[in-house]
């Protein structure tokens, strides 16, 4: 799948209403067989910045998820493995962060420091769309990913 392909994967789960996090992790369940359902309940609390609590961007969870993936360490006294998977998620995250200057959710969504956090979800429409920028941060995250070979040293 072209980066392109992979992109427009992940803005449709969006647009269709899963949250940032799942756009991004679900995008790619398919090629590590994880079934659908699955991927999206794994991945539906870091969405909102975490369970909508405006912390580390859902995309970018969504991101650090799949280099576990490739990456994450199975044996826990494996500190080799662990810093390998640390450095590559590092790695990604600080390419998100430059590419568009946070990687939290409440300073990408330009929200006040005293504003209010809820659980409830924002009803999608067309004005939610307009006036937020997690769609353009699911395609940078999965923009990254895919060219995450040029990061992992």
């Amino acid at each position: 799948m072209t980066t392109e392909e992979r992109k427009l994967k992940a803005r449709e789960l969006f647009l269709n209403g899963y949250n940032c996090s799942q756009a991004v992790f679900c995008a790619y369940a398919e090629d590590y067989g994880i079934p659908m359902e699955l991927a999206l309940k794994v991945s539906a609390s870091f969405g909102g910045g975490i369970a909508r609590m405006r912390e580390t961007c859902g995309a970018v969870c969504g991101m650090s998820m799949l280099v576990g993936l490739e990456k994450g360490e199975t044996e826990p006294n494996d500190s080799k493995a662990k810093q390998e998977n640390y450095k590559a998620a590092q790695a990604l995250i600080e390419k998100f962060r430059q590419v568009n200057g946070s990687i939290k959710c409440s300073e990408l969504l330009n929200l006040r420091k005293d504003a209010i956090i809820t659980s409830v979800p924002d009803e999608r429409t067309a004005e939610y769309y307009k006036k937020r920028p997690c769609l353009m941060m699911v395609e940078s995250a999965v923009e990254i990913f895919e060219k995450r070979n040029e990061y992992y040293k």
